[in-house]
């Protein structure tokens, strides 16, 4: 498998593509792995954009409604059961892409991720509490100081770095070197060529028609079900919107405040996936696409076909 070329279409949320992914498999008879956090949840459909059960018979999808909404599910699982997903496609003779906007499961995939180290658990509770109650600037300052490589990550990875430094005495940075350097040695590096499908400035306006739409669908209805089903601690509503739609349909707030409020939330999440896509792929094996380009599919095909 490490010297597999490995095609990786990935972007912001709702920036198409999932749209392109379904016409090159379409085209060239290839299977979709969902790299998508909030899709392997069960019964968490319309606010999660999953595809629909006509995509499903059109393409083989891999990745969707893989556990359920109480479980906790990393990205090392998912990295895990990606290659067996790789390998079922293989067994009925199917190329496959993986699609989607979760960052860390791509590099999982790419870069396997190292086993992390214990922490002690009453330990790491009393950290957390004072870590969370600290500004994002403050978190950065510490970990310039405790894990500098970290430093200019988000609030949930800045805190980790800290955790592990002050508890362990090691640095995630550094173990992550060790590990790849042990990984290279052993298996060598997962090759591969990302298409990052991204529209520019009208991704903000996508954000808004796509927020209509999953209310169109009945979004609402959904999280009603859900929230007779689904325990409220579950891991699987923390999937974009669905906290907001729950305080919605618990009378805390009123349609349209939460609709401004989901769509705030989305544009921010995307922009987030803007900077880990620009900062954490190897630009050298990226392609960029306009998915409203006229030529669009031409060149996701002419990308398609460099990587075999």
């Amino acid at each position: 498998m490490a010297e597999d070329k490995l095609r990786v279409i990935c972007g912001p949320t709702a920036a198409g593509k999932s749209a392109v992914a379904m016409e090159l498999c379409v085209w060239s008879g290839a299977a979709i792995i969902s790299a998508d956090s909030r899709q392997v949840y069960c019964y968490f459909d319309v606010g999660t954009a999953k595809p629909s059960r006509e995509d499903c018979a059109r393409v083989t999808h891999y990745g969707i409604d893989v556990a359920e909404p109480t479980e906790r599910y990393s990205a090392a699982r998912w990295e895990s059961e990606a290659i067996e997903w790789m390998e079922s496609a293989g067994e009925i003779e199917k190329d496959f892409v993986v699609v989607g906007g979760t960052g860390l499961y791509i590099k999982a995939l790419v870069n396997p991720l190292f086993p992390a180290p214990e922490l002690a658990v009453v330990k790491r509770e009393r950290l957390t509490q004072e870590l969370e109650q600290m500004s994002l600037g403050d978190l950065r300052r510490w970990c310039r100081v405790l894990d500098p490589p970290r430093a200019h990550l988000g609030r949930t990875q800045l805190a980790r770095a800290i955790e592990t430094a002050l508890l362990t005495g090691l640095r995630i940075s550094d173990l992550h070197a060790e590990h790849n350097a042990a990984m290279a040695v052993e298996n060598g590096q997962q090759q591969a060529t990302y298409l990052v499908v991204d529209p520019g400035e009208p991704l903000q306006a996508r954000i808004e028609i796509r927020v209509d739409a999953m209310l169109r669908e009945g979004w609402a209805d959904e999280v009603r079900e859900l929230i007779r089903t689904v325990p409220a601690d579950a891991p699987a509503w923390k999937a974009s919107g669905y906290t907001v739609m729950r305080e919605h349909i618990e009378g805390r707030l009123d349609l349209s405040s939460a609709r401004e409020r989901i769509i705030i939330e989305t544009r921010q999440y995307a922009k987030r996936q803007r900077t880990w896509f620009r900062h954490q792929l190897p630009q050298g094996a990226v392609t960029h696409l306009n998915p409203d380009d006229s030529g669009a599919l031409a060149r996701a095909r002419e990308w398609w076909e460099k990587a075999e």
